[in-house]
């Protein structure tokens, strides 16, 4: 090995000699064919397979002995050994560094929006929120909740992870309470991960969906739109109401490329933001100040919207015009929600500077909006404003066999009497239930309600007690509802200038209750616009190019008064009132209320009136209350849990129609077909048969039952007839109520009969002892006692199905309305003066 030989020496040319025994190839080693060029994955795929080659050839013949190393590997050993532990400690150190550059978010000094700034702090808030995504659950020991909801999310192939403020405020709260501070900021860190993330299980839901937005629900704190002020500026709110007004979907810049008109330079990438417009400045490659125009084809854009937003009717103030806000829509927020739904959004309050503004005001103004991060539909539904606790109370109150009546005795607590009018409104809250066919055909599910009668009886007072009640209620008055007003408006957006339409008073009552008091004052052309409002519940427009439909299924109440000022019993119903028989049609019940002067019924109303202003005062007297105020057979259901007893009967209770007597409705049908065709009062149509059924439906959802039974078809049959005899005539009132005494007297109370019996009794007698004994006119009748003939009452009990009246005498409501039985003589004794 000592011995080397000298490579150049001056016979190296000999070794680079022509020998032509050795200068040729085998020809069974060329290949001279000829093969196409592959493409790159195939040669990707090439390049694996010869690798694998290789290395099962090393793997078969092992590695190459140190001993046949040339010195020159093995000098470079050591060093590749000492590079692979410099670069070790290299990571250890970075991995030292990463955990010395752990951030306390808690600590920070300055503005929130500075501190963001910092790109660890940056950092830091993304790893918690990506620990938060991939670990968290809501019960220990349980699978992590959002992988979950991503694997929902990109199968139905959206954009928006859904994020729970509770959620994030239980598991990390540093990020809860600054996502509600500084949304914007926050929010962008948070579609970073979400994409990190969504990328990290599905590879290739890139190219799918470009971008993820996380959207946060059920932030704890609602706020009103009329209490938004300065300090929510940049903040994450939370607001209701109604949307009155939907612009069409419009491209917004989102990345801007152009291309200078005199080099044809293309400048670019550019990103839009909500503050300026995107200035390109001059061209790098010629120096120009410009023209430049957009390149259409590699510029992006991303939807946009603007809705309007109204504050719900029954949660403006008395006396307060309702307020309203825009609200910006992006990505796939976009047609989310209609004009006349009530929604939930929560976004970012945010100030726009508005030129016109500032030259209207003369001074820097700027104007606020919305920019929507999550909108939720209430779908006429608020089930999330019931806790457990009222839900169990309301499961206590269904199981009363009596609640019915409860709920009919608790209907308008301040109005004394008007039983008929009180079932009509409570079963127009409950509703029936909504009937489809295929997409194709619909039938209401709402009950509609019409008061007729002499002014003074409290008619607006139960149209404003239904308007509290209900969940969703707007009030409105015939002379001041046109028919615009009450169905939708078309007008120029103020912002495209374009033609859009804003809904009437049925459209923001839609899965509510529209109210209309003075319904006689409006204008026939007025009153015919809501005829299919009422009935198909929708109402169609056709103007100014606009082509449409929209929604209105609520229920309509309206109060009206005679055209003469009174109602005159002795004329029919359809003479009293300047109504049409195509509007009457469409109300299932017909209320009659007269104000009929009577001194026992006077001095009973005198004295509830007295006695409600006794307990509404603010400094009452208990002891006093319990003393004057006579207890109810049944107790009421106080307003507030009467209130969500309503709202969860709506919402949950979808009563079926499957054990009714068929062959009892439609007998009464033709009865009534029969006698509304002699008596000339109002017709009865087919309609009638479908508001039977929905009343029935609304009397099984007060007992919050599944299955209609006969009981609540008996007492829908009577409240119809009730309904449809108190608009006939006088001569032929009592004729009905004879003939159809076996429906009217249903459920109803022994004693309450027996005693509406003996009052009108004692009228009767009363007025015959005013005209045969020659009293002063002015004198009144009941002046004097009263004396009945026990024979004749008790004949007229056993007309009504009760042949024992001995428990009747003995009540102590028989006592409490002065009268007396002289069992000896044979009378009933009423004396007004004890």
């Amino acid at each position: 090995l000592g011995l080397r030989e000298d490579l150049f020496d001056d016979n190296v040319e000999r070794d680079y000699r022509a020998i032509p025994e050795l200068d040729k190839y085998d020809e069974k080693m060329l290949d001279s064919g000829d093969y196409d060029q592959i493409d790159l994955d195939e040669r990707r795929k090439a390049d694996r397979e010869m690798n694998k080659r290789d290395r099962e050839r090393a793997r078969r013949e092992g590695r190459v002995p140190r001993a046949f190393e040339d010195d020159e590997e093995e000098e470079q050993r050591p060093r590749r050994r000492r590079r692979i532990q410099q670069e070790g400690d290299e990571m250890l150190e970075d991995a030292e560094d990463d955990a010395a550059a752990y951030v306390n978010l808690d600590e920070y000094h300055g503005t929130l929006s500075e501190w963001l700034t910092n790109e660890k702090v940056r950092d830091e808030v993304k790893r918690r929120f990506r620990l938060f995504l991939t670990s968290f659950s809501e019960n220990e020991g349980d699978r992590a909740l959002y992988p979950g909801h991503i694997s929902n999310m990109c199968s139905a192939n959206k954009a928006s992870l859904v994020v729970s403020y509770t959620h994030l405020s239980t598991s990390v709260p540093t990020l809860a309470i600054w996502v509600a501070d500084a949304p914007t900021q926050m929010l962008e860190l948070f579609d970073e991960v979400a994409q990190e993330v969504t990328l990290t299980l599905f590879r290739n839901y890139d190219r799918i969906v470009s971008q993820i937005h996380v959207r946060i629900k059920d932030l704890p704190i609602v706020d009103s739109l009329r209490d938004l002020r300065a300090m929510h500026l940049a903040a994450l709110v939370k607001v209701r109401g109604v949307v009155t007004r939907r612009t069409p979907v419009f491209p917004q810049l989102k990345m801007v490329k152009f291309n200078c008109a005199k080099c044809g330079f293309l400048l670019g990438p550019f990103f839009q933001t909500d503050s300026k417009e995107v200035d390109p400045g001059s061209c790098p490659e010629c120096q120009s100040s410009g023209p430049f125009r957009l390149n259409v084809a590699q510029t992006l854009y991303r939807n946009y919207q603007r809705i309007t937003m109204q504050e719900s009717p029954g949660s403006v103030p008395a006396g307060r015009i309702p307020r309203q806000k825009d609200v910006i829509l992006l990505h796939d927020l976009i047609d989310i929600c209609r004009p006349g739904e009530e929604v939930e959004v929560t976004g970012v309050f945010e100030s726009n500077y508005d030129a016109s503004l500032n030259s209207q005001q003369g001074f820097p103004v700027f104007h606020t909006v919305i920019k929507a991060n999550h909108i939720k539909r209430n779908k006429g539904n608020q089930q999330e404003e019931l806790s457990d606790d009222d839900i169990k109370k309301i499961h206590q109150l269904g199981k009363n066999p009596n609640i019915s009546q409860m709920i009919f005795n608790s209907i308008a607590p301040s109005i004394c009497g008007h039983e008929n009018i009180k079932k009509s409104i409570a079963m127009s809250l409950f509703g029936g239930v909504e009937k489809r066919f295929k997409d194709k055909h619909r039938i209401r599910g709402d009950i509609n309600v019409l008061v007729m009668g002499d002014p003074g009886c409290g008619k607006s007072q139960f149209l404003k007690y239904a308007e509290k009640t209900s969940h969703r209620a707007v009030y409105t008055t015939g002379k001041g509802a046109s028919a615009v007003g009450l169905t939708a408006a078309v007008a120029r957006d103020p912002l495209t200038r374009e033609w859009t339409l804003e809904g009437g008073a049925l459209v923001l009552a839609d899965q509510g209750v529209c109210l209309i008091d003075e319904f006689d004052k409006m204008n026939d052309q007025d009153r015919t616009s809501i005829h299919e409002a009422m009935e198909q519940q929708s109402i169609s427009i056709s103007k100014a190019g606009i082509v449409t439909s929209l929604q209105a299924r609520c229920a309509v109440m309206a109060a009206a008064n005679p055209i003469k000022g009174r109602y005159d019993s002795t004329i029919s119903f359809i003479e009293n009132v300047d109504l049409p028989d195509s509007i009457l049609s469409r109300f299932d019940c017909l209320c009659v209320v007269r104000d009929i002067v009577d001194a026992v019924n006077d001095e009973r109303v005198a004295n509830f009136v007295v006695e409600s202003h006794i307990k509404s005062h603010p400094k009452k007297d208990s002891k006093q209350e319990e003393s004057k105020v006579e207890k109810p057979e049944l107790p009421s259901i106080d307003q507030e849990l009467l209130r969500k007893y309503i709202l969860y009967a709506r919402n949950t209770c979808k009563p079926k129609l499957s054990q009714i007597d068929e062959d009892r409705i439609a007998k009464l049908y033709s009865e009534l077909r029969r006698e509304s065709m002699n008596s000339g009062g109002i017709p009865i149509a087919v309609r009638h048969i479908e508001s039977l059924i929905r009343m029935s439906e609304a009397h099984a959802k007060m007992h919050l039952r599944d299955y209609v039974n006969s009981d609540d078809v008996n007492l829908a049959i009577s409240v119809m007839l009730d309904s449809f005899i108190s608009t006939q005539k006088f001569s032929v009132k009592r004729a009905l109520e004879k003939h159809f005494r076996s429906y009217l007297n249903f459920r109803k109370d022994s004693f309450q009969l027996l005693l509406f019996t003996l009052d009108e009794l004692v009228r009767e007698q009363a007025n015959y002892q005013r005209l045969t004994e020659k009293t002063d006119s002015e004198m009144d009748p009941y002046d004097e006692p009263v004396q009945i003939s026990v024979e004749d009452f008790e004949a007229k009990a056993r007309e009504l199905d009760i042949p024992d009246v001995s428990d009747f005498y003995k009540s102590s409501v028989f006592k409490k309305r002065n009268f007396i039985l002289d069992a000896s003589s044979g009378q009933i004794i009423y004396d007004n003066r004890r």
